[in-house]
């Protein structure tokens, strides 16, 4: 049952929240915290109780069996995005307590907060595409509420452009699906993929998957479907943008990415192909446009297109070690970025302002945030021991290992731009003059200083322990993206 709890905890605590509104208004923020703190510790554990299940946990809803039932899913693959997704939301919900307090409606922002964790929970345990895409939809419409939620007219805008983009996302993604049932006649993951080796209508199925792919990577602004990330992101609140940067994108669109493409059609050179060379110019893209940025949280979101690439990048190789990599620079990815976030949002509570031209010498001001930053930095630069380190170096051995020689140096090239973005808000808003009007800047207050430390923490931790972590998260997922449609047969031969 245990499996259950990932979507039933937050979805039980957001109705109650929308019932007692009258007491959720202060204590929507202590209930929230709870609820994702024993996700987070349910996610840890586990991968205790995969490792003891063979790497497969079934859940039938109803006592149905597949294909007839719906099914929920519990393998490596989604114990790693599980993690992922609960570590980055006990965070966000950390910092939000008193970062959220200069907004009003904080009982609405719960629930919404809590509906998303559900909804992101539940698109890693789906069983059959269809119930995938509808937590998508549901995630999709938590987060365009949630990036409107300073409700001033930019906040208005971005949402409104990220929910007509997303829209035409989730339309391809819809066609795909019904192209798939029209040609297979089931919508259930494991059993789909037993049938399309074995189908006659591949037509049908071929030209389904340029639209799921085409809806997945509007989902993860990969350019040239980046258009709503660098407006999204800076116009909701900091933890949101945490949450948008650090596990949105990731669930709502690498993850589809791997279990479909993956685990359901089989991945196929051309297809890896298009996920190597996609990866590749959003690496440079990201990291280019980020240079250009004086907004510290628009900077952020296009830095995210970048890192986004590293882990299309990986996944295009198609290697073990490049998988790995990918899955790793995932979690790194998560962590780094939300803290960056975090950070970002720290020194606009503190300064009123976002703009790297208008703020400087926060270093003695603001120790905590600029500590937190220098460690999110580390990580994403790619500095040893840090986590983002290991991730990148797996990447680009593989690439170098799988023949991909000058793919290889114009990656690891690339981190030379991320460094040049790196020391612009290093030295623009923590080392250089302070400005006379910050003169009575203080630090934020102990929980949002808190959170920062828990992240900036994890960002060093993961790198001093990465080889527990590959052998006992990373790779089990990776195997299982790798065992490709073996992922069907093994759960068909549960039956």
């Amino acid at each position: 049952m245990i499996i259950v709890c990932f979507t039933l905890i937050p979805l039980t605590c957001a109705v109650l929240l929308l019932i007692f509104q009258r007491f959720s208004e202060k204590t929507g923020g202590t209930v929230a915290l709870l609820a994702t703190l024993v996700l987070l510790i349910l996610s840890v554990h586990a991968t205790g109780l995969i490792a003891k299940s063979s790497g497969l946990i079934l859940y039938h809803m109803g006592g149905w069996k597949t294909p007839l039932g719906i099914d929920l899913v519990m393998d490596n693959f989604s114990v790693l995005m599980l993690i992922v997704v609960n570590l980055v939301s006990f965070a966000t919900v950390l910092f939000s307590i008193q970062y959220m307090r200069r907004y009003t409606a904080l009982d609405k922002y719960y629930v919404l907060l809590l509906f998303l964790v559900a909804s992101l929970n539940g698109v890693v345990l789906s069983g059959d595409i269809f119930n995938l895409y509808v937590f998508i939809e549901m995630a999709s419409l938590a987060s365009y509420s949630l990036v409107a939620f300073g409700v001033e007219r930019p906040d208005l805008e971005a949402s409104i452009r990220y929910q007509v983009l997303g829209t035409v996302g989730s339309f391809f993604i819809l066609l795909g699906i019904g192209l798939i049932y029209g040609a297979l006649g089931t919508l259930d993951l494991a059993h789909m993929s037993t049938l399309i080796s074995s189908s006659n209508s591949k037509p049908t199925l071929m030209l389904s998957i340029p639209l799921l792919m085409f809806g997945f990577s509007l989902k993860a602004a990969l350019v040239p479907f980046h258009a709503w990330l660098p407006d999204a992101h800076p116009t909701a609140p900091s933890p949101i943008s945490a949450m948008l940067s650090g596990v949105v994108i990731k669930v709502l669109s690498l993850y589809g990415i791997g279990r479909i493409f993956f685990g359901v059609f089989g991945m196929t050179y051309t297809l890896s192909q298009v996920l190597l060379y996609a990866g590749l110019i959003s690496i440079f893209f990201g990291a280019l446009a980020a240079l250009g940025q004086t907004d510290f949280k628009r900077l952020l979101a296009y830095s995210s297109i970048s890192q986004i690439g590293y882990i299309m990048f990986g996944l295009g190789l198609g290697t073990p070690m490049g998988i790995a990599g990918a899955l790793f620079h995932l979690l790194n990815h998560a962590t780094f970025k939300s803290l960056y976030f975090f950070c970002a949002g720290a020194t606009e509570y503190a300064t009123g302002t976002r703009e790297i031209n208008k703020l400087g010498g926060l270093s003695e001001k603001m120790p905590v945030t600029c500590g937190a930053s220098l460690f999110a930095s580390f990580s994403l630069a790619g500095i040893p021991p840090f986590g983002g380190f290991w991730s990148k170096l797996l990447i680009i051995f593989a690439a170098i290992l799988s023949g991909n020689l000058v793919l290889g140096i114009l990656v690891a090239s690339a981190g030379l731009l991320t460094m040049g973005y790196f020391l612009k808000i290093q030295r623009g808003i923590f080392f250089s003059k302070l400005p006379e009007g910050l003169k009575s800047v203080k630090e934020v207050p102990w929980m949002m200083a808190f959170a920062m430390v828990f992240m900036a923490l994890l960002c060093l931790g993961i790198g001093l322990i990465f080889p527990y972590i590959l052998s006992h998260i990373v790779t089990p997922a990776a195997n299982d993206l790798i065992a490709g449609t073996g992922y069907g047969q093994k759960i068909m031969g549960m039956q």
